[in-house]
């Protein structure tokens, strides 16, 4: 199997999380507004969902269309960090429980979760999104698409993170 083969199966296997994301998401969805949550920043969900695409395709496209190289010691590295990216994701999931979603839901009158990594991180999630949308691509030096990723995620985070922060003043003060 090529390094180019290899690569396409992480990205593949990042992608297969992804819907596992959207599964998870929709069960917890159908919960919280069975119990009379509501959406907020509906708005920037399409650009979010178009960006994390982009960031697979372009994982898959760069390598391929512009040569890049496997650089052994950078892949170990940045798929190490994926992998760590992978697991704080999950530990966010977990430690939310029912309330995580891919989707901003206010909670009326349920208080904000300070467990887990929510201990030490007000959004911590997000800090998995952005180690991972960098480590990525440069698991097979797709610098451009890191570079991409980034900067659109950073405008992205900026609307998204404002969004939550809202989201949980209304919820608490509910």
């Amino acid at each position: 199997m090529s390094s180019l083969d290899a690569y396409a199966l992480l990205v593949g296997l990042v992608a297969l999380e992804r819907v596992a994301e959207l599964v998870v998401s929709r069960r917890h969805e159908a919960w919280a507004r069975a119990r009379g949550a509501r959406e907020a920043g509906r708005g920037h969900y399409p650009a979010m969902v178009a960006l994390h695409t982009g960031l697979l395709l372009g994982c898959l496209v760069e390598p391929r269309a512009l040569e890049r190289p496997l650089v052994p010691a950078l892949a170990a590295a940045t798929l190490g960090l994926v992998l760590a990216a992978q697991a704080l994701r999950w530990w966010c999931v977990a430690t939310l429980g029912r309330r995580w979603t891919t989707r901003v839901l206010v909670h009326p009158g349920l208080p904000r979760i300070t467990a887990g990594p929510y201990r030490w991180l007000r959004h911590p999630n997000y800090v998995a999104v952005v180690v991972e949308g960098l480590a990525l691509p440069l698991v097979h030096s797709a610098w451009l698409t890191a570079a991409a990723f980034t900067a659109l995620n950073a405008a992205l985070l900026v609307v998204r993170i404002r969004c939550e922060d809202r989201a949980l003043v209304e919820a608490e003060a509910a």
